[in-house]
């Protein structure tokens, strides 16, 4: 089983009986030292990470399992990245959470080793599904109950002008939640297909501004 980068090791769920075939080669000595160029990826995928909401270790520890053609050690990343043995532990805890490492088995070896996950999309809709579609369901239920609130407003025992004020954003608050809606059907389809149709969104968008 490889894990789309031609690997040999298997995962430590499998049959040990399994490994001795595929990791019997991985032991021999390896150079420690990162080279320039991953530890250059390694930053520049932390600070994307970073931007995006995850801690920028986050990005740093996966880039350098992912670069690697062998699963390294905890210290093995510590050394690489001039990491402390905690931030290491946490970093590779939060990344297993979000199933994009994960621990293999290698033969002979007395440490725990990590692998990146190397299917990308894989990867990045996981964290679109678990994290910005959960997002964009709460803010419908919060513009749900704006609405509400906007509607008992409007009817409300207060003057004419409170009543108008509270139409009005009533209206307002609906085109919000009409783009909430469209973006979440749009990020389902996404997650779903690898696929999204931009047309209601544009349309969306044009009619917003006619």
């Amino acid at each position: 089983m490889t894990d789309g980068r031609g690997r040999g090791w298997r995962a430590a769920t499998l049959d040990p009986r399994t490994l001795t075939r595929d990791t019997s080669a991985r032991m021999a000595p390896r150079p420690t030292a990162p080279r320039p160029a991953e530890l250059l990826v390694s930053d520049t995928i932390g600070r994307l990470i970073e931007f995006w909401g995850f801690k920028r270790n986050m990005g740093r520890v996966w880039a350098m399992l992912y670069l690697s053609d062998v699963p390294l050690s905890s210290k093995e990343l510590r050394e690489r990245l001039k990491l402390s043995s905690g931030a290491v532990s946490m970093t590779l805890t939060e990344l297993s959470r979000w199933g994009v490492v994960r621990k293999v088995w290698i033969q002979g070896a007395r440490r725990d080793h990590f692998t990146a996950e190397g299917n990308l999309w894989k990867m990045v809709s996981r964290v679109i599904r678990e994290r910005e579609l959960t997002e964009i369901t709460d803010a419908i239920a919060s513009l749900e109950d704006a609405i509400r609130m906007l509607d008992e407003a409007s009817r409300g025992g207060g003057d004419a002008a409170t009543r108008a004020q509270a139409v009005a954003q009533r209206a307002r608050v609906r085109r919000l939640l009409e783009l909430a809606r469209l973006g979440r059907s749009l990020v389902e389809a996404l997650v779903s297909s690898g696929r999204i149709d931009a047309a209601p969104l544009v349309k969306f968008l044009l009619g917003a501004r006619a």
